[in-house]
């Protein structure tokens, strides 16, 4: 079978798997997509006749085009193209909104080629009319050094790029900005990005209409019908287009781990990046870290696996902004308006005792729920319930340890839902506390829920995860297909939460929670401080 490719640089050398995440075809620079030659014509084979379309991005350099014989397998180079250049490869593409340490910050990150001793990077951004300002940037990138092991460090290489991230600070809530990316060379001249625009987080506690997407494991796919390493992503194009298409309706997105499965192969990056410009320029793209962003044995990490193909949080770490202390370490709160969001990095220790279990507390119990009411868990691997096959014939029907260490606290503190990735299906529990259903209800939750709903969204895009033949008690609804989350907070009392199918956007799950204040205040079995008999 014969394959078209393009490289870049075309260094077309066979080279040796060194694990089991190096995938064929096993060239020594890893082609960052390819499509077979007969894919339009059949009878290519004969006849030695055919055509492809093929869609290139700024990824830096120049382009070159392949002809391959033998098929991924063993691979022999037939004939080269000419070099196939942007005007600019070095311009600012693909900003990355996510919220800054304080609500009234936001964050830009974006990729060029341009280095500090380059051009000097920053953001021109201001009210919609008004006269515009200047943020400057830091810039950072990383090599083969920072990286763990292969095919990250070898045939799945490539150049990063920079990365920059400007700090738009003391924004008015609600208020509409506009924002150029822009570099002054050293001669005087500028490139400039195309324009964009975003609305400003509101103020913590205020009272409006509030729209959050949350999804797991969506990873990237090719419009052209491309093949790419770790190509089993097909749900990824639909999630991401209904998200554009929806964007005037939301005000923020969290893709909880699993981000792009590069896994190794950084050529990914800038693919999935450039996927996801048309939300992430436009609303705030927040992340958690998932098991193919972080693991790799003897790096800290919590699970021992291969997972990240040698990436072991750097890429992810550097591309993406995230309001962590430390962002090696990938767990963080962040506050929207009437929700707060305690953000964990499953792919470090969360039991009691660590570092992150004090973290969790500290984000949980500092929360003001008069004015942030909807208090919500984001994790990757489900802490929580999943019937997820894999879960289920293990007997613990989530991650060992998991409800163990954390449900104390999500009762203690009335987490009102946690979310979680890593099963690629949707699920959706109870409100539950020690594995026993304490409200009845399935769609309109009125007063005190009593426990938390636990949620599995990681059906955004990766391949489909079976879910066991034995459905729990405290499984109510479950989905072995494509979708994503939407939760709308209406007020202080009202939240709407649905399950919306990528395939075309309509709602397959939903419920209410409708309450008051005093009904968070109210005792629940183990979230009661003591009290005293004294008058």
């Amino acid at each position: 079978m014969t394959g078209l490719e393009y490289f870049l640089p075309p260094i077309l050398a066979a080279c040796s798997a060194e694990n089991r995440m190096v995938s064929p075809p096993l060239l020594c620079n890893a082609p960052i997509k390819y499509q077979y030659a007969n894919r339009t014509n059949p009878t290519y084979k004969n006849t030695g006749k055919g055509s492809l379309k093929l869609q290139l991005i700024n990824q830096r350099s120049d382009f070159s085009f392949a002809l391959f014989s033998g098929g991924v397998s063993n691979p022999k180079l037939v004939a080269l193209s000419n070099k196939v250049a942007f005007v600019n490869p070095n311009a600012p593409v693909y900003p990355r909104l996510a919220q800054g340490k304080t609500w009234d910050e936001m964050t830009v990150t974006w990729t060029s080629g341009y280095g500090i001793n380059d051009a000097e990077p920053f953001v021109e951004w201001g009210l919609k009319g008004d006269e515009q300002r200047r943020s400057p940037a830091g810039t950072l990138t990383f090599d083969r050094n920072s990286l763990c092991g292969a095919p990250a460090t070898t045939v799945g290489w490539r150049d990063p790029g920079f990365i920059h991230t400007s700090y738009l600070k003391e924004l008015w809530p609600n208020v509409l900005y506009t924002y150029k990316l822009g570099h002054r060379l050293h001669n005087g001249s500028y490139i400039w990005s195309q324009n964009y625009q975003f609305r400003a987080s509101p103020y913590p506690g205020q009272n409006s209409l509030q729209r959050v997407v949350i999804f797991g494991d969506m990873g990237k796919d090719e419009a052209d019908g491309s093949n790419e390493y770790n190509n089993f992503q097909q749900g990824a194009l639909d999630t991401t287009n209904q998200l554009i298409k929806d964007l005037k309706n939301i005000d923020i997105v969290f893709h909880i781990g699993d981000i792009t499965y590069a896994n190794g192969y950084l050529s990914q990056w800038d693919q999935f990046t450039s996927q996801i410009a048309p939300i992430s320029s436009l609303v705030p793209y927040m992340l958690a870290s998932g098991n193919h962003e972080r693991d790799w044995p003897g790096t800290g990490s919590f699970y021992g696996n291969l997972d990240s193909g040698g990436e072991c949080g750097v890429p992810v770490q550097n591309m993406f902004y995230v309001p962590a202390e430390n962002r090696a370490k990938f767990w963080y709160s962040t506050d929207y308006g009437m929700f707060r969001f305690c953000i964990a990095d499953t792919e470090h220790d969360w039991r009691e005792g660590s570092e992150q279990y004090n973290f969790i507390e500290h984000c949980l119990a500092s929360v003001d729920r008069q004015k942030q009411p909807w208090l919500i868990f984001l994790a990757h691997r489900v802490l929580g319930y999943s019937s997820a096959t894999f879960y289920a014939d293990d007997g613990s029907f989530a991650e060992p340890m998991g409800r163990e260490s954390l449900q104390k606290l999500w009762q203690k503190y009335k987490v009102d839902i946690a979310i979680y990735g890593h099963a690629h299906n949707y699920e959706r529990t109870c409100p539950i506390y020690q594995n026993i259903c304490t409200n009845n209800e399935k769609h309109f939750y009125k007063g005190i829920l009593n426990g938390t709903i636990h949620v599995v969204a990681g059906g955004a895009g990766a391949g489909l995860a079976e879910f066991s033949t034995f459905q729990p008690k405290w499984s109510i609804f479950r989905d072995y297909d494509y979708g994503f989350v939407k939760l709308t907070a209406f007020n202080h009392s009202n939240l709407l939460f649905e399950y919306k199918k990528s395939s075309n956007g309509s709602v397959y799950d939903s419920f209410r929670i409708s309450r008051d204040y005093k009904d968070i205040l109210a005792c629940t079995m183990d979230s009661c401080p003591s009290t005293t008999l004294a008058s």
